[in-house]
């Protein structure tokens, strides 16, 4: 085999095994930050996140409700997430695109118990990612049943659960 095909073919093979590497660290990455969320740290996910990133939920009269624009915008979304008693799991991660220019879709399943152990709350959720060199710069979250979340918002206040208010600033590394 002469030293270019020789190379091309160990360049195709190298793309192709890292492929899953990548996914698999990704995986990874993201659970272990889903982890540290349920357990009430928020930081660690939104380490993740562009500056200037986006985070696009649905609309309705609940906290987490609209566009979330910029890392304080999320924190506050994310506190307020904690602060409900949610908990996560990500289920399934699809991934395509070069590494500096990431899409993906995330099966995000959530739910949260009351007090007395009663589930106040469950839902499936496909999240739409969009990374640039490895940060978050848009999100944006669809939903199996939006009336959910309404009512859930409803049984927080009921339960005099507070609305977080936007984070004073503080460092994400």
């Amino acid at each position: 085999m002469s030293a270019p095909i020789a190379t091309l073919a160990l360049g195709v093979a190298a793309a192709l095994c890292a492929r899953p590497l990548l996914h698999r660290a990704l995986l990874i990455k993201l659970r272990r930050d889903v982890r540290a969320l349920n357990a009430g740290d928020h930081l660690p996910l939104l380490s993740g996140y562009a500056e200037n990133a986006v985070l696009r939920f649905n609309e309705g009269e609940h906290r987490w409700a609209g566009e979330h624009r910029g890392r304080p915008a999320i924190e506050r979304f994310l506190r307020n997430f904690v602060g409900a008693g949610l908990q996560g799991e990500i289920t399934e991660l699809f991934v395509q695109g070069p590494p500096w220019r990431l899409t993906m879709i995330v099966r995000f399943d959530d739910h949260a118990y009351g007090p007395d152990g009663e589930l106040l709350y469950r839902n499936r959720t496909l999240l739409l990612v969009r990374t640039r060199f490895g940060r978050i710069v848009e999100q944006e979250d669809f939903f199996e049943d939006t009336e959910r979340i309404l009512a859930f918002e409803a049984r927080l206040r009921a339960l005099g659960v507070p609305e977080h208010a936007p984070a004073a600033s503080r460092s994400c590394r």
